[in-house]
């Protein structure tokens, strides 16, 4: 009996070093990112009031995003700058209104979320940065809204980086969803609609980071090659296996 070889699952398999989707080149990236921030938003507040922040934390987590996820949905250029901003703002708003830091980062942190959602920006360091603000408005730094600039300086330069790194390195950022071929007929072996897709997530408890029309497609991609896979070998009459 012929053994065959231990398949690890795919969630195990090691990352390609290099390659499109290669570790090294989201890490080179994101470096290059962060330094160009850093460097830009410095000397944008060279004339501003000392003491605000050439760099701030959630931008870290945004460059994770852009460089390592660049499809994602929460990774495109409207996210990152509308959901950094946004919720900056919100954070500021709050702790200055409120003037209680456990209570407006609470608040600042929900009404993020809330806000985000519904201008389709949601960003994850979005979070990050209402909270920070919301802090930093009500504690004893007493930030104002002056503190706006430096996080502009930093997520304008973020998007423009990953706009340019992404494209050069093969990734068309902001990302277009290749449209799915248009589906077979029935007697063709069909397996799914787009509308079968939309009614399971409908049904869904579960909240998919991917496109409905990237999911499909690669769902065709699936059914294509179960499909070649049925097919009956060249010159054998018989299905491979």
């Amino acid at each position: 009996m012929v053994e065959t070889p231990h398949k690890h699952p795919a969630s195990l398999l090691p990352q390609a070093v290099l390659g499109p989707l290669g570790w090294l080149r989201g890490s080179f990236g994101a470096a290059i990112a962060i330094l160009a921030a850093g460097l830009a938003t410095s000397l944008f507040i060279h004339d501003l009031p000392a003491g605000l922040p050439w760099l701030v934390a959630p931008l870290g987590a945004s460059a994770v995003l852009v460089f390592a996820v660049p499809a994602s949905p929460l990774a495109q250029p409207w996210s990152v700058v509308g959901g950094n901003l946004v919720s900056a703002t919100l954070g500021l708003t709050l702790g200055i209104v409120i003037g209680d830091p456990l209570v407006a980062a609470g608040l600042a942190v929900g009404a993020a979320i809330a806000v985000m959602t519904f201008a389709r920006c949601l960003h994850p360091p979005g979070g990050a940065c209402a909270l920070l603000c919301a802090l930093g408005a009500a504690g004893p730094e007493h930030w104002g809204f002056v503190h706006l600039a430096p996080i502009a300086a930093n997520v304008f330069a973020l998007a423009l980086a990953g706009w340019a790194y992404n494209n050069l390195t093969g990734h068309r950022w902001p990302h277009v969803v290749a449209p799915a071929a248009p589906a077979p007929a029935a007697d063709e072996g069909t397996t799914h609609t787009r509308e079968d897709i939309e009614a399971t997530l409908a049904t869904w408890e579960e909240l998919l980071d991917v496109d409905v029309d990237e999911l499909d497609a690669f769902c065709r991609a699936v059914n294509d090659r179960v499909a070649a896979r049925r097919r009956p070998a060249p010159g054998t009459g018989r299905r491979t296996g």
